[in-house]
């Protein structure tokens, strides 16, 4: 937990009457027998309710009426009462923390009888849980309250740097700018400074995300107004496949490519006979719609045909539950049962503007599960894929399904676990015109 939460319980007082063996006053000279009288009271019932007597006596022959051989003293014994715990000693959580009521709930005098059971903190606000357990051999339920709070800043996605406005333009800071937050879906974003796009010129701004909670991000850019927009060339160097073997290959790692429409035709045995030993292969996407990719089917028939393990991706913009499950629903239809060597790959990568979404970063955490879920149902398992930093900073971590790592460099030192690593999206390979993207398998991170 990022908290350490002491929740004390409140003080327990037990309150047991009774009374010792009193010296019967003489009635009419008559001697009176000694006679000692306890009531007690049951656990789970109050003395109002049930009491019960009884009477130790010093003869064996019972007396009533006018005539007492036995003085009776009764004194009612209290319950003990109902063990309370305290609501306003609980501490605040984290939204979306997980959090056992084992971890939140410390008294040691009692058992907590559902410890195990995940703390709600699906929503910020004022909460209620019902916690059971057992103190001094009886079973106790309560319900206590907690405050569920969001003190996390929004996470800036895309700070817009290199943001260039051509003159006479207009200027929208939001659609140059990726933002995020771990709870709302549309955190609020404003800047200081003025931006003149009739004249050219640079224009220093400070912008500000501000979530539902009050917490902020802030950062400095310069944009820049200009009659002309650049021109980018990519004049980086390409890495050949022969050379990504040797330095790449080797005991338990297999070395492949992932396509898609981009690379036009492929002569798959061309790529196998480079070395290439498998292919992902993007199955379609859902920029507007559900929409195959044009190469997918003639890929997929080539690939295996050349003798390649094969696996697919699919590039997702879906920000809905419903929409992820009829994504899923129709790549599992258009598999048609056909068997794939790797993993259904999830592929969500439109962080750049992020906000226009309107989902947050729990939301999109989420939907994966869903798909996994989705996927598992039509028989198929599933993969995220994830570049470094978002792997760091906006994907949980992945207990439950296997990671495909872009870094794009020439030693990772992505931290968490992962089964493929694309190390380069500049790689060429014999039957590839331009480039591809190369990956490393690696055999002892399992994929299932």
């Amino acid at each position: 937990m990022k908290k350490h939460f002491w929740l004390l319980a409140s003080a327990l007082s037990m309150l047991l009457a009774g009374c010792s063996a009193q010296e019967a006053k003489p009635v009419d000279a008559v001697p009176a027998a000694e006679a000692s009288t306890t009531a007690a009271t049951e656990p789970g019932t109050t003395a109002a309710n049930r009491t019960t007597t009884v009477t130790t006596s010093a003869t064996t022959t019972e007396t009533t009426g006018t005539d007492p051989a036995e003085t009776t003293e009764t004194v009612a014994a209290t319950e003990p009462p109902k063990r309370q715990i305290s609501p306003e000693t609980a501490g605040a959580v984290e939204v979306y923390e997980t959090v056992r009521l084992k971890d939140y709930i410390t008294a040691p005098d009692i058992r907590l009888k559902n410890g195990s059971d995940w703390l709600d903190t699906s929503r910020t606000g004022t909460l209620e849980q019902t916690v059971e357990f057992t103190y001094n051999g009886e079973s106790y339920s309560q319900t206590i309250r907690y405050q569920v709070e969001d003190t996390t800043p929004p996470l800036l996605l895309n700070g817009g740097y290199g943001t260039v406005i051509q003159t006479g333009k207009s200027f929208d800071l939001n659609k140059c700018v990726g933002f995020a937050d771990n709870y709302d879906k549309k955190p609020r974003l404003t800047y200081t400074g003025t931006v003149d796009t009739s004249q050219p010129g640079k224009y220093p701004i400070t912008a500000t995300v501000t979530d539902s909670a009050g917490n902020q991000t802030s950062w400095d850019l310069t944009v820049t107004v200009a009659d002309k927009l650049p021109t980018y060339t990519d004049d980086k160097p390409r890495l050949a496949f022969s050379d990504f073997a040797d330095a790449y290959g080797g005991a338990n790692k297999r070395l492949g490519i992932d396509v898609s429409k981009w690379q036009g035709t492929i002569d798959f045995e061309a790529v196998r006979d480079a070395g290439c030993e498998f292919v992902i292969m993007r199955m379609g996407h859902s920029r507007s719609g559900i929409e195959m990719d044009e190469y997918y089917r003639a890929n997929m028939q080539a690939a295996k045909a050349a003798g390649l393990d094969v696996g697919v991706y699919f590039y997702t913009t879906a920000n809905s539950e419903q929409a992820v499950r009829k994504e899923a629903q129709w790549i599992a239809r258009n598999l048609d049962g056909a068997k794939l060597d790797f993993p259904v790959v999830f592929d969500w990568e439109s962080f750049s503007n992020f906000q226009k979404y309107s989902m947050s970063i729990h939301d999109l955490n989420q939907l994966f599960e869903v798909f996994a879920e989705e996927m598992q149902e039509q028989g198929y398992s599933a993969m995220l894929y994830g570049s470094k930093n978002y792997l760091n900073n906006f994907w949980y971590p992945q207990k439950k399904h296997p990671v495909w790592l872009a870094h794009y460099t020439d030693q990772t030192d992505y931290a968490g676990d992962y089964a493929i690593w694309q190390m380069s999206c500049r790689g060429r390979i014999p039957g590839i015109a331009g480039d591809v993207d190369l990956d490393i398998q690696y055999m002892d991170m399992p994929l299932e």
